[in-house]
């Protein structure tokens, strides 16, 4: 069975043609529990996600914050393992008909084995994986296999990312490029965004592919600021905050759903 890249480029293509960008929601699977996590996965689409990245929990997620890492952690202590995440994608592809891809670093790929997994990830209905660790001058093996089974290939790009390495990333990657701008700890608001946009246009300066922005979002106003310089606007702690806050399954159900009607409607007024 052949993986869904070609539903993720049309539904970033509608995105794209109806003159908006797209949301993009990340939850990890196996939070609050395997089964919660499936339905967090089709409340955001209900709310209005028009694309979904389930995460593989990790022991050390390096690159991720607090707020995820806490989810991760409960995920982890609740047994997950990687055919729970076949299972997640599986079941919200199904249930939804929307892209549903991967986002996991390289060494539970690795230990897996790369043939396995995108076998497994293609069968189960995904589109593709986001692979923020895996540096591209060594992902041949894994871009062999993600071709043959029919899965997008998604870097990541950054603001320190020089115009020659932005070059090669893209060159190599399918789907779209995932712009990451951090924010928080440095600079204004109005700062950070300027960053954001700045890598938007160097990273469309190298390829036709969708630059789709994590930035931190977090309400429709910043949806609506990202959605005017990207083609897809990120978000992924807001979500999972609304789950870990939320005084439990049912409620933080509707609080992700609701989030994502937000969410949807800024991306709609860029």
């Amino acid at each position: 069975m052949s993986g869904n890249i070609e539903l993720l480029n049309t539904t970033l293509a509608a995105a794209k043609a109806a003159d908006r960008a797209a949301l993009i929601a990340y939850l990890p699977a196996g939070f609050p529990t395997v089964d919660g996590g499936v339905e967090a996965v089709k409340a955001v689409v209900a709310g209005g996600a028009d694309v979904v990245e389930v995460g593989l929990p990790h022991s050390d997620p390096v690159l991720d914050g607090p707020v995820i890492q806490t989810a991760d952690d409960i995920a982890l202590r609740g047994g997950v393992r990687i055919a729970d995440v076949m299972r997640t994608v599986r079941e919200a592809y199904e249930a939804t008909g929307v892209p549903i891809l991967v986002m996991t670093y390289w060494n539970p790929i690795d230990r897996y084995g790369v043939e396995r997994f995108t076998a497994e990830l293609a069968e189960a209905g995904g589109a593709g994986c986001i692979l923020p660790d895996l540096p591209v001058q060594e992902s041949a093996l894994w871009r062999e296999h993600a071709d043959k089974h029919g899965l997008a290939t998604v870097f990541v790009v950054a603001p320190s990312s020089q115009d020659a390495r932005l070059t090669t990333i893209t060159a190599a990657g399918s789907g779209f490029v995932y712009a990451a701008s951090l924010m928080g700890v440095t600079g204004t608001r109005a700062s950070v965004g300027a960053q954001a946009q700045e890598l938007v246009g160097r990273t469309r300066a190298t390829t036709d592919l969708p630059v789709c922005v994590g930035l931190g979002v977090s309400n429709a106003a910043q949806a609506a600021e990202v959605a005017g310089f990207a083609d897809g606007v990120i978000v992924g702690s807001a979500f999972v905050k609304a789950m870990l806050d939320a005084p439990d399954e049912a409620a933080g159900l509707a609080a992700v759903r609701s989030l994502a009607g937000e969410l949807a409607e800024g991306v709609r007024k860029r």
